[in-house]
């Protein structure tokens, strides 16, 4: 039998210099978590499939994402399956230890599993990047939240705005033109971008009738301040989140279409889009009925995930040099060993050849090294290494410090 070398369809592999870019980005994203002071936690790849479903739901109506999970089965015959998202899995974790001191700041960055089709941009594997604040029912810390992403979207050199609205408010707005089927128009209305006005009008039919869908329609071009003066709940809430973001000098603009595609969302949603790509970068809201569900209490939360594949398309950023430098040992291999030792104590990622010059100067420009370091019996003598820059070409013979010093 002929075994068919290539990838599983919709999984793919990341090398350089894609994979140091991932990493670049990754870093940034990171940073900006801690210095809110999120807090990093890991969970399991695999989950219970019962813990996975809707609570509320048969499985035709279940959110796109969950209905597209991966399901196996263990040895013992147990059905099991792949995290298709991360915030399922808090509920299971506050039942697990239900003394995590409140407000929980945490985040996560791992790997996301959906059996979907695939496309341009869609993959059955990748990497999301989440953050949730849970235990505070503030807009003062969904203000937070906003800021933190921000600042990372600045660091990449994403330019993006924030799109916002309220599942209140939406539920208010059906609700107003007398449908009843809520969750069904929302699903409907999630589609718009994809499908188009006239479609999603034609979709409405099973649930309204030609008047409603005109009514709906009209409201749904109506500017926030409409829904304010006439008093639709969850207009305040929204109000307030736009209020307090300029404060952090954030770009936010109120859209009545933007539904956000899982249900269990309560409160404020948004998406942040940019001009240079389709869908959304990053996408999230309040979720306040979820993370307490196992304990029977309501435990506030809000939060977001962001793919890095789309980050990764759109930032700006500078790779870093792995390695660094090449250190070329032309028959001084002790000589080599300490100086190398010195290098990598002091942060300085390196590696070290006795291949033939020839060979080796190809295999620093194969990698892009941006410095070879030549150790012979001259440099051994003289205390000093010709340190090449193969970027420009430039050749300085450099003692032990000097060359730390460039190199850093």
């Amino acid at each position: 039998m002929q075994i068919e070398i290539d990838t599983v369809k919709g999984f793919q592999d990341f090398l350089p210099p894609t994979s140091l870019k991932r990493s670049a980005v990754k870093k940034i994203v990171e940073k900006y978590f801690k210095l809110y002071g999120f807090i990093p936690i890991e969970t399991p790849v695999i989950e219970f499939d019962e813990l996975m479903k809707s609570d509320n739901l048969p499985a035709d109506q279940e959110d796109e994402a969950i209905s597209d999970r991966f399901r196996l089965k263990d040895r013992g015959g147990r059905n099991l399956g792949l995290r298709y998202e991360f915030t399922f899995q808090l509920a299971r974790i506050f039942r697990q230890n239900p003394t995590i001191k409140l407000p929980f700041r945490r985040y996560q960055i791992g790997e996301i599993f959906r059996d979907e089709p695939i496309g341009a941009g869609r993959f059955r594997q990748f990497t999301q990047c989440d953050a949730d604040l849970i235990g505070d029912s503030s807009i003062e810390g969904e203000t937070e939240v906003f800021a933190m992403l921000n600042d990372i979207l600045k660091e990449l050199k994403i330019d993006a705005e924030f799109v916002i609205n309220n599942r209140i408010l939406i539920t208010s707005i059906i609700e107003s033109v007398q449908i009843t089927e809520k969750n069904g128009v929302m699903k409907e209305l999630d589609k718009i971008d994809k499908l188009g006005e006239d479609v999603i009008k034609s979709n409405l039919r099973k649930y309204a009738d030609g008047n409603q869908i005109m009514t709906l329609f009209k409201l749904l071009q109506k500017p926030l301040e409409f829904f304010m003066e006439n008093k639709f709940e969850g207009a305040e809430q929204l109000t307030k989140l736009a209020q307090l973001s300029k404060k952090y000098s954030l770009s936010i603009k109120f859209s009545p279409n933007l539904m956000r595609g899982f249900s269990y969302y309560t409160g404020n949603v948004f998406e942040v889009r940019s001009k240079n790509c389709p869908g959304s970068i990053a996408g999230g809201g309040r979720y306040d009925k979820s993370v307490g569900k196992y304990l029977n209490r309501e435990i506030p939360a809000f939060g977001f995930g962001m793919g890095l594949e789309r980050l990764c398309e759109l930032a700006k950023v500078e790779l870093e040099n792995v390695p660094k430098a090449l250190l070329i040992s032309i028959d001084q291999e002790s000589e080599s060993i300490k100086l190398i030792k010195k290098l990598r104590k002091e942060s300085i990622a390196c590696v070290k050849t006795s291949d033939k010059i020839g060979k080796a100067m190809e295999y620093a420009n194969s990698y892009n090294i941006p410095f070879v370091i030549f150790i012979g019996a001259d440099e051994v003598e003289k205390q000093k290494f010709k340190l090449k820059n193969m970027i420009s070409g430039d050749e300085k013979f450099l003692t032990e410090l000097q060359l730390i010093k460039a190199l850093k």
